[in-house]
């Protein structure tokens, strides 16, 4: 964590520097204020009330100034260590695998970027300056009693010991709520970011009382394990003030009894009052730091985690850095997802023993095939048949479990993973677009595109027709997500943004499912046209959309059960013949059988 700091190094060492050089000031004024009641108001001197005010004076202003730096310095050195924590963990996420990502979850990632480091920031300026300030203070002032008045001074060890026990008791139980809290708000932000992503579903489904239920049950948890934990805080103050009152009386009555023996000044007896309130203080204070580091401990362990975490696919020693051509190979492929990941344990962890079980669930078994360069090769099966994860093993969205994947003859785990990805484009059944114009959506797929390369590869989509209708036309502005545009029109424009990409293989993940009939036939009319020497991967949910192909890929409960062109499917699969016979009868649908059994 520290390693984040960067350029704020600086900040950092100044900080307590300058708070010190502070605390010694303030520590050292109630001293000052002994000598000016003893040598100037009890004597009458004047001369040593101006001499010893103006000392206090000057001593006060230059506190306040080292003050206002310490302040300054620790604010750069806080928000500069956050701004360090959240880049390092973009930067590593986006070199995060989807497997990787499913490790953290979504929302788990957004809560460590956003409240977690937050609450980082702010435990950092604090550690800085009181961490600094507390302890400094206290032994100076348990100094300075001792220097006062030894006898005295015990007074103040018996409310220090009192004091401590009772804070540790209540800093051990908080530690253990806040632990909870962060992980509460992981199930906060998941149910915020599910409603949110699909509010129109909601809507449609009048669903809005039970969201805000589920939402309401998850803040209320949230909402009760703050009030347990700020509770327990809450005791410091009362703790604090029955201990600071029993020392100002037992001071009071053991001081009086001392000015009367003549063992003790007035102005000493002053200057102990304003000590004994410091070292008591000094030790809130501390408790409070600990309170901040058990809450942050917490957040700075899952933002270590995402930091530290190795992506699960990189790069090999020596990379191929160039795709020849689009041939595919699947070897004996199998693959699992794996529900749930154990993190890299850390130190913290270790210490704590959490584990957290895997769940492997197969999704493809022993798949093997060949398809040659520049093929068109269609994909089809039931819903959870293993079509999104054949294609994703391709371009190594996902690593495979067993065998081999081929592109170009190589192993894909041989290539430079930008390379790959460039020579692989994919439409991925989920269409993503970003808030911009058309233009600069189209440009995610090369960024030196031309608008006249844009336009061709929208023509090829058939993207042109409803974006000549726009009265902006290609400087049409889109909205997050494509809000603004239909779902046929979000997936034309997803197609014609890989095209610009220039790929050796196209990958179109169910991309057409929201085009009508005819402008799907369009777009692989011209895509055979336009790309002969591209390998084209086309999974679809309708016959219709793959007939064409030169072959077919039938995948069935993750096994590949029928790989040929049409007419040899419809005499040899089963699956396939009853897809085409539901497909050409009035359901028109056939999830029911040829997918899920």
């Amino acid at each position: 964590m520290l390693q984040q700091v960067g350029r704020y190094k600086l900040s950092s060492l100044l900080t307590p520097v300058l708070t010190a050089t502070e605390v010694v000031l303030d520590v050292l004024i109630p001293y000052i204020t002994a000598s000016l009641i003893d040598k100037g108001l009890v004597a009458g001197d004047m001369e040593s009330i101006y001499h010893y005010g103006a000392l206090m004076l000057l001593m006060a202003l230059l506190s306040l100034c080292f003050g206002i730096l310490a302040g300054r310095c620790a604010a750069q050195a806080s928000t500069g260590f956050a701004a360090n924590l959240r880049s390092a963990m973009y930067r590593n996420i986006q070199t995060f695998s989807f497997a990787d990502i499913d490790r953290f979850s979504t929302s788990g990632l957004v809560t460590r970027m956003t409240s977690d480091i937050t609450s980082l920031q702010n435990a950092y300026g604090q550690i800085l300056r009181v961490s600094v300030r507390a302890p400094f203070r206290l032994v100076l002032s348990i100094i300075m009693c001792l220097v006062i008045d030894a006898r005295l001074s015990i007074i103040f060890i018996v409310a220090m010991i009192v004091l401590s026990m009772s804070l540790y008791n209540i800093i051990s139980r908080v530690a253990r709520l806040f632990k909870q809290v962060f992980k509460q708000y992981d199930s906060l932000n998941q149910s915020v970011q599910e409603n949110v992503a699909a509010i129109r579903v909601v809507k449609a489904f009048v669903r809005e009382k039970e969201e805000t239920s589920k939402f309401s049950r998850a803040a209320e948890q949230l909402y009760k394990l703050y009030v347990r934990a700020e509770s327990l805080m809450a005791l410091n103050h009362p703790i604090m003030n029955m201990v600071v009152y029993g020392c100002i009386i037992a001071l009071s009555w053991y001081g009086a009894h001392f000015i009367v023996e003549g063992s003790l000044t007035t102005g000493e007896l002053t200057s102990l009052f304003t000590y004994v309130m410091s070292i008591l203080q000094s030790l809130m204070m501390l408790s409070m730091i600990f309170v901040m580091l058990t809450q942050s401990a917490a957040s700075a362990e899952r933002v270590a985690e995402v930091i530290e975490a190795k992506a699960s696919i990189t790069n090999c020693d020596a990379p191929l850095t160039k795709v020849t051509d689009g041939s595919i190979s699947f070897k004996h492929v199998r693959f699992d997802y794996t529900a749930t990941i154990k993190p890299e344990p850390s130190r913290m962890l270790a210490l704590f023993g959490n584990t957290t079980p895997q769940h492997k669930r197969s999704a493809l078994f022993d798949i093997s095939f060949d398809i040659e360069s520049g093929a068109t090769i269609g994909v089809i099966g039931g819903t959870g048949s293993g079509k999104s994860t054949l294609v994703s093993l391709i371009c190594r969205l996902y690593d495979v479990s067993h065998g081999q994947v081929l592109v170009g003859g190589h192993d894909v785990r041989e290539y430079d993973l930008t390379s790959l990805r460039t020579a692989v484009a994919v439409v991925l059944q989920q269409n993503m677009l970003f808030s911009g114009t058309i233009l600069d959506n189209l440009r995610w797929g090369r960024a030196d595109a031309t608008e006249e390369e844009c336009k061709a590869a929208c023509h090829i989509a058939a993207a042109d027709e409803f974006i000549s209708q726009m009265p902006e036309g290609y400087n049409t502005r889109i909205e997050q997500g494509g809000t603004n545009l239909s779902g046929g029109q979000r997936q034309r424009l997803c197609i014609a943004r890989a095209l610009l990409k220039q790929p050796r293989i196209l990958i179109l993940d169910d991309s057409t499912s929201a085009c009508d009939t005819a402008t799907d036939a369009i777009i692989r009319q011209r895509l055979q046209t336009a790309l002969p020497g591209t390998t084209k991967l086309i999974i679809a949910q309708r016959i219709l959309s793959v007939r064409h192909c030169d072959r077919i890929l039938v995948l069935e409960n993750g096994q590949l059960t029928g790989f040929g062109n049409h007419e040899h499917l419809l005499q040899t699969n089963a699956t396939y013949r009853d897809i085409y016979e539901i497909q050409n009868s009035d359901s028109g649908d056939f999830d029911t059988k040829g997918g899920e059994s």
